[in-house]
């Protein structure tokens, strides 16, 4: 608790400098407009596993460059440098041909998952996998089993370098990418392509209805391509920092990190609603609150029995200037089988 609080006095500590922090800084040169910003995230944990483990660390710590050519030509870079290494996360540039139809090139998300496509600048919960350090027994991905831990962990989801499609015609909007199917950065294994698309529909102004698909490539352990299928569909009500915000999602496919002794990939199926709720608040140093909740259920593989299991995340978020916050999560995962795990988490969250 005493780790806690010092790490809850720092963060406020850290508020004392943050005005101006949404101004963002234009340069314009050479005839293109150039936008500098960035954010920095920094964490504690606390997990209570059988040996606890605590740290207080710099989660994110990015660079982004936004930058406009033409009305046609764009691009944006962003790095970061957490965790005591570089690291080029988004690299692309973006042909606007009209609003039905862009194409980009490079580094980039893969067109999935609702939670992933999500910038962390908005996000509520401090981690999406609900990481609890020291456990690890997740059929074929490890860790915990959660939505975005078997999503991310079988390269569904995430960054990937290659070409994305998307554009809207009215409530319609759609985006698809055809990605080397790696960790980002990674040379790709073989000489096949990852597909992944979405469809979405604004049912209302308020309610955003969305189907996804990936066909996902692999080396079997025979160094033999392999095909791995995903499907899923996501609701969406409300929208970010305005009262409500509801979102329930589903998906299910092959755990391609479970193969059988013929290699056949294993089933899996996992699900999540998380939910949140801003409260503007008229005060000087905080503007808002946001008590924020999720449950996550995945079962990594039905061939194997008793695993998966249930993840539960409370939480609360301080917000002091636009999208900047700090805040908590308690991440409780309760398996099929063996004994419960959690971690608690406070994180600050500055944009700039």
């Amino acid at each position: 608790m005493q780790r806690v609080l010092i790490a809850i006095t720092l963060a406020l500590m850290s508020m004392s400098s943050s005005a101006g922090l949404e101004a963002q800084t234009e340069i314009f040169a050479r005839g293109a407009a150039l936008r500098i910003g960035g954010r920095l995230h920094t964490q504690y944990f606390s997990s209570f596993v059988d040996e606890k483990q605590s740290d207080f660390f710099v989660r994110r710590a990015r660079l982004i460059v936004e930058g406009t050519f033409t009305d046609f030509i764009t691009g944006r870079f962003q790095t970061d440098f957490a965790f005591g290494r570089a690291r080029l996360l988004d690299a692309y540039i973006r042909m606007n041909f009209s609003d039905g139809f862009q194409l980009s090139f490079g580094h980039l998300k893969r067109a999935f998952d609702i939670f992933e496509l999500a910038s962390s600048t908005d996000l509520s919960l401090i981690e999406r996998t609900g990481v609890v350090v020291g456990y690890n027994q997740c059929t074929g991905v490890g860790r915990l089993c959660s939505y975005s831990r078997l999503t991310e962990g079988l390269l569904l989801s995430g960054r990937d370098t290659g070409i994305r499609f998307d554009g809207s015609f009215g409530r319609v909007s759609y985006e698809a990418t055809i990605t080397n199917g790696t960790p980002l950065a990674r040379p790709d294994v073989n000489n096949a392509k990852s597909f992944a698309g979405r469809v979405s529909f604004l049912a209302t102004d308020n309610v955003q209805v969305s189907g996804n698909a990936t066909y996902k490539d692999y080396l079997d352990p025979d160094d033999e391509t392999a095909y791995a299928f995903a499907w899923g569909g996501d609701v969406q009500v409300g929208t970010w920092r305005d009262g409500l915000l509801l979102q329930v999602a589903l998906v299910a496919g092959d755990n391609w990190r479970s193969l059988d002794a013929q290699y056949v990939a294993g089933k899996f199926v996992t699900g999540q609603v998380a939910a949140s709720y801003y409260f503007p608040i008229d005060n000087d140093r905080i503007i808002a609150i946001e008590p924020i909740g999720r449950i996550s259920v995945a079962d990594p593989d039905g061939t194997v029995d008793s695993d998966g299991g249930t993840l539960l995340t409370p939480g609360m978020m301080f917000y002091f200037l636009g999208k900047n916050k700090f805040g908590f999560n308690y991440d409780y995962y309760r398996p099929r089988t063996g004994d419960s795990v959690s971690s608690f988490r406070f994180a600050t969250f500055l944009y700039f």
